[in-house]
């Protein structure tokens, strides 16, 4: 029987990079309640991912994506909510992941009880971003990006500032790989929303 802390600690958590820490979705729950500094995540087998922050140029990039994105909701109709870095989402397949920048259409958003919107939100965004910084993956967000395919978002783009590209994943399509584009649309999924990729390069 595991017995339940009165009273958290803070401490500092440091593992080997070959170890896998596996957590219930309880337990993220609770480890992630009481780290609100972090960008947690958890893979659908329950590896628990602890994401360091950003350095400034990726925060910068991250804060001007969000901006763009609210933006066209707020002053071009965009009908929809956005959500920034910090937001957990379970997915169906069991994973929390928390995308750089999302957005859920109205409808899926008020189909929510008020529980589930305060909580991590259970479903897969219809649109993500991931922005790559210089300690991330490729592989991982690749993987990662697919995931949110897999499990029902319709679009996602892999911005990646160091090889100035994006690969765009779309629902029931191959990966489009776009070399230094000037901007991207959101197509039939986000419809008049356009991102100034030379606003976010610099």
């Amino acid at each position: 029987m595991i017995a339940t802390p009165t009273k958290w600690e803070t401490v500092t958590l440091q593992l080997p990079g070959d170890l896998n820490l596996q957590v219930t979705p309880e337990q993220f729950a609770a480890i992630a309640a009481v780290n609100p500094e972090l960008k947690l995540e958890r893979t659908a087998t329950g590896e628990l991912i602890v994401t360091p922050p950003t350095g400034g140029e990726t925060g910068y990039r991250n804060i001007r994506i969000a901006y763009f994105l609210v933006k066209w909701i707020e002053e071009e109709g965009g009908n929809g909510i956005a959500f920034d870095s910090s937001t957990g989402f379970t997915l169906p397949n069991g994973a929390n992941r928390s995308p750089d920048a999302a957005w859920v259409s109205i409808a899926r958003w008020q189909a929510l009880t008020p529980a589930q919107r305060k909580g991590f939100v259970p479903l897969s965004p219809d649109f993500v971003i991931e922005l790559r910084s210089e300690s991330d993956s490729l592989a991982k967000l690749q993987g990662k990006l697919q995931e949110y395919i897999d499990n029902g978002t319709e679009l996602g783009w892999l911005i990646d500032p160091q090889q100035q590209q994006v690969e765009i994943y779309r629902a029931g399509q191959g990966v489009e790989i776009v070399v230094n584009p000037s901007q991207l649309s959101g197509e039939t999924v986000l419809p008049g929303f356009v991102l100034n990729l030379r606003r976010v390069w610099s």
